[in-house]
């Protein structure tokens, strides 16, 4: 079996006991369209909450019709023929049911609102299949226990921390205050009584939880390794354990169902985005993975992998879209000598993707590789996936995998984008890849490497600021600071433009034109490895307008 939630498997019996040895089938029901809904996109508050709308407007994020919710009288002809509602998806305009009547499936194909219906097979199984390559309870890694000794605040979360260069943003102040995370998981067991989410508990900043595989159903009651996830960022017990985002706040989305690996499940997957979209969320963390499924005939090829094939691939792009940063496990087949590749959603071109190391900063062998079907580099990044300390039921353990190294990226992201807060998901990932170990060499084996957050923070510094001569810095360029080209955005701009560059005596040291009608929308400047290092006007006029942003030759 090729799923895998990302992180080695416990050798173990778990006793997660299977609801029923065949599954009941499941299909999903896509709508034609949303005619006749009560909801507007001139009221997003009818059906997003006020932190979602916020996020979209501080990011010039129009709302569109995919941020309609399904029409419900569609839903509820679909409920009276007695079929059970599972999960809601706007963007991909349907619902998931599940039934063993497939006289009503011959019915509700028949309606003239359903565009297609999609079946999803169940597997047999008696007993919880471990998760690939998933290893928990391993040995600290060296030099660990000697942190633990000198008893540092960050106790066993030293190593995995230090490595990034986290430490710096925590001691400005930067633990995640004010951000949101959403955790896409199979289960969260023993989060209410383990210690080391006292203050998350206390403090209110642990905002809710929603099951999408058994809706209605109780997070807690399935599987640990959302627990170990959680524990990466949220943990908060000094001198024992403390995490990438200790301060932040968080929601617990069960999208996973450990012991099967269906189609649906990818289905669930994007109902639990679509979730965290809407209530606000900044950072989705998702240690999970698809590849294989129970039923072989439906499983994913290396040729899906091209960032556009894949449902959850297609979920990821769009969450995106709307602002958020979504963080996914690279996946644990780095070894396999069939697909060695990343896994869907982790093939999204827009999805920062985290494979894993060790503490001494060398690729963990089990890491998936890439590059996409595409050609594109993955994973993105790197952090540490071998020996990462996380959360046992009652303490703290080791593990590896990287489901593990995910939640460590993701956690100090979201400390990188509260220092920064009006900047994009888009500028986190290129501030990450422009200060990883890797960033002037990448390749497809560990990306642009592990990155510097507290170089991370000083790029964005310039990225972000707006100079105190310029009233109006209408441009988002990037990467900034630059070596030899950068690029940057003209948001609709169809005059025809004079691009100039100028130092800062106001000599003009480049120029480039485009005609009327020949504008493209994202323009990126070439060969400027000539200019010294040093800082830059760019100045970009369009009939009577002129748009100004600084930039930095590094």
């Amino acid at each position: 079996m090729k799923k895998y939630i990302t992180s080695l498997s416990v050798l173990l019996f778990i006793g997660y006991q299977v609801f029923s040895q065949i599954a009941p089938d499941k299909y999903f029901i896509q709508f034609t369209d949303k005619n006749n809904s009560p909801y507007s996109v001139n009221h997003p508050e009818d059906f997003l909450t006020a932190r979602a709308i916020a996020r979209r407007q501080s990011h010039h994020i129009p709302i569109v019709e995919n941020d309609i919710p399904v029409n419900q009288s569609y839903v509820q002809k679909v409920a009276s023929y007695g079929v059970q509602i599972l999960t809601h998806s706007r963007w991909m305009n349907g619902i998931s049911i599940y039934t063993k009547d497939t006289a009503a499936i011959d019915s509700i194909e028949n309606l003239s609102f359903v565009k297609r219906t999609l079946i999803f097979k169940s597997g047999l199984h008696t007993k919880s299949p471990f998760f690939k390559n998933e290893k928990v309870g391993v040995a600290a890694p060296e030099g660990e226990k000697s942190a633990l000794a000198a008893k540092k605040s960050y106790g066993a979360a030293l190593t995995q921390i230090k490595q990034i260069n986290g430490v710096s943003l925590h001691d400005k102040g930067y633990r995640g205050q004010g951000m949101v995370i959403a955790i896409l998981d199979a289960g969260y067991a023993d989060v209410p009584g383990q210690p080391l989410f006292d203050s998350l508990r206390d403090e209110g900043r642990l905002l809710g939880t929603k099951d999408f595989v058994l809706p209605g159903g109780n997070v807690y009651a399935f599987h640990y390794h959302g627990r170990m996830v959680l524990s990466c960022m949220a943990a908060d017990d000094p001198g024992t354990m403390i995490g990438t985002a200790p301060k932040a706040s968080y929601w617990l989305l069960r999208t996973e169902d450990a012991p099967t690996e269906n189609v649906i499940e990818e289905y669930n997957w994007v109902s639990g985005v679509e979730f965290a979209d809407s209530v606000g969320a900044d950072v989705i963390n998702s240690s999970l993975g698809y590849i294989g499924f129970d039923d072989s005939s439906v499983s994913h090829s290396y040729a899906d992998m091209d960032g556009k094939t894949c449902v959850s691939t297609l979920g990821a792009e769009i969450a995106a879209g709307k602002g958020i940063l979504v963080v996914n496990s690279a996946g644990n087949e780095g070894q396999s000598n069939t697909f060695p590749w990343i896994s869907a959603p982790a093939d999204g071109d827009s999805v920062l993707t985290i494979g894993a190391v060790d503490a001494s900063g060398f690729r963990a062998s089990f890491s998936s590789v890439g590059p996409t079907y595409d050609g594109r580099i993955k994973p993105t990044v790197m952090a540490m996936g071998q020996g990462t300390a996380v959360a046992s039921a009652s303490g703290v353990t080791f593990g590896s995998g990287t489901s593990f190294s995910s939640p460590v990226m993701a956690g100090m992201s979201a400390c990188l984008w509260q220092a920064h807060p009006t900047a994009t998901n888009m500028q986190i990932i290129e501030a990450l890849k422009e200060t990883a170990s890797m960033h002037s060499r990448p390749d497809t084996l560990m990306g642009w490497g592990i990155p510097d957050f507290s170089k991370a923070d000083s790029l964005l510094q310039v990225w972000t600021e707006v100079p105190s001569f310029l009233n109006n810095v209408m441009l988002n360029i990037y990467p900034n600071p630059f070596h030899s080209s950068f690029q940057f955005n003209l948001n609709g701009i169809q005059k025809g433009v004079d691009i100039q560059i100028l130092d800062l005596n106001g000599r003009i040291v480049y120029r480039k034109k485009y005609g009327q009608g020949s504008v493209p929308h994202s323009i990126r400047l070439y060969g400027l490895d000539h200019l010294s290092p040093g800082i830059y006007l760019l100045k970009v006029s369009s009939g009577e307008n002129n748009y100004f942003g600084k930039v930095v030759k590094e």
